[in-house]
């Protein structure tokens, strides 16, 4: 009989939910530093996530103590050389199976903005920004999306850029932008007026015609900070564009390695809402019994585990595949699409099974059921990632 790779059970971190054990993939310093995440997570974060939930905030303590704990790319995984992907992917689980707005938070810098620069600028520009953008000395959102285009981004973007000498001058309007208010720059995407292709520059946020306003109003990620941004005449040098984006082709590269980010979101939420699912029914009481006894509750956590384990086992071999330099469109939208839908049913599956009080911030799985919304719509649809999958298995393309 082959032994089995299990580790013991005291030092699992997410047995509860990963039956098939995909943290056995994670080395033991790996497994470390998320459990000092862990630690954090729970004395810090959840004791008061649904106090600035319902105030519509985010909490202003936890930014920088997330920021002290060095999870980019800590000290003791790089010795010899970057943090593994599947170790980036689990960090990102950790944060989503606490709270969506926190992973949202912090992909925003170690996701999004770096993801722009990896991808996007020059070696020169990489050498200078990178050691920065990893220790959070120059933080940056990725300003694609406006008001009048989401979807139809790749050939609607409206933001103009004009050359005048050595600077572009910016005009135009983005909207969802999560996270501006602390940023250093702002990664914005612009149409080139003379050649008519997609450029992107980092502008400083104070500049001069960058205008912000908060989006209130939200029923989902109410604690992440999302901003629509005026950009009025606002002058960038050449410097501070990214010298390898000359067309939507270098954007797409950027959104097929992002995807997968928003796919671990998408699974963690699962895990968070599962779990929280779980204590809820071995602590209430219906007709003398606990709800965790009853056949129906138990069906609904079965099924909650089946998608939290495919989701986790589509993820994890994405994972592997990206870290293997295999970075194909169709892989990262069919595993965006794919959790997040199984994300949609895990989420109210868990809201069912805690009946009235699973509206409530107080059984901890209305936070979850909530804020998966705004995961399901953002990094592309489901209707957009559906045909960028349907373009590879039919060989055409279906987009309007």
């Amino acid at each position: 009989m082959t032994e089995s790779r299990a580790m013991p059970k005291a030092e699992r971190l997410y047995e509860s939910c990963d039956y098939y054990d995909a943290e056995s993939l994670l080395t033991d310093a790996e497994r470390h530093v998320l459990g000092r995440l862990r630690a954090f997570l729970d004395e810090r974060a959840r004791p008061v996530l649904a106090e600035y939930w319902e105030r519509g905030e985010f909490p202003p303590d936890l930014g920088p103590a997330l920021i002290d704990l060095d999870l980019m790319e800590p000290a003791e995984l790089t010795v010899d050389g970057p943090a593994r992907g599947i170790y980036h992917a689990f960090r990102t689980f950790e944060l989503a199976r606490t709270d969506a707005s926190l992973a949202t938070y912090y992909t925003a810098q170690a996701g999004l903005f770096r993801t722009a620069v990896s991808v996007g600028a020059s070696d020169e520009q990489k050498a200078e920004w990178m050691p920065r953008i990893i220790d959070f000395s120059l933080r940056g959102v990725f300003c694609l999306t406006e008001p009048e285009h989401g979807s139809d981004i790749a050939g609607g973007l409206a933001t103009t850029a004009r050359r005048d000498g050595d600077e572009w001058v910016l005009d135009g309007t983005k909207r969802w932008i999560g996270g501006a208010s602390e940023a250093d720059v702002l990664a914005v995407f612009a149409r080139d007026v003379d050649d008519g292709n997609v450029k992107s520059f980092l502008v400083d946020r104070h500049a001069p015609g960058v205008t912000l306003e908060k989006i209130g109003g939200k029923t989902a990620l109410r604690m992440m900070q999302n901003f629509d941004i005026g950009l009025d005449g606002v002058r960038v040098s050449e410097a501070e564009r990214l010298h390898a984006v000359e067309s939507f082709r270098a954007v797409a590269a950027m959104l097929r390695a992002m995807r997968s980010d928003v796919a671990w979101i998408a699974t963690g939420i699962q895990a968070g809402a599962f779990e929280a699912a779980r204590r809820y029914v071995a602590g209430r009481q219906q007709f003398g019994k606990p709800l965790a006894s009853f056949q129906l509750v138990q069906e609904k956590l079965a099924r909650m585990l089946g998608n939290v384990t495919s989701s986790l086992s589509m993820v994890v071999r994405l994972t592997e595949q990206q870290a293997a330099g295999v970075y194909r469109d169709q892989d990262s939208s069919l595993a965006k699409m794919q959790c997040c839908r199984a994300m949609r049913e895990t989420v109210a599956l868990a809201r069912e099974v805690a009946g009235g009080n699973g509206i409530t911030l107080a059984a901890d799985v209305g936070r979850f059921h909530a804020d998966a919304e705004a995961v399901y719509s953002y990094e592309g649809t489901h209707e957009i990632n559906s045909l960028i999958v349907g373009r590879s298995i039919t060989g055409t393309g279906a987009f309007v």
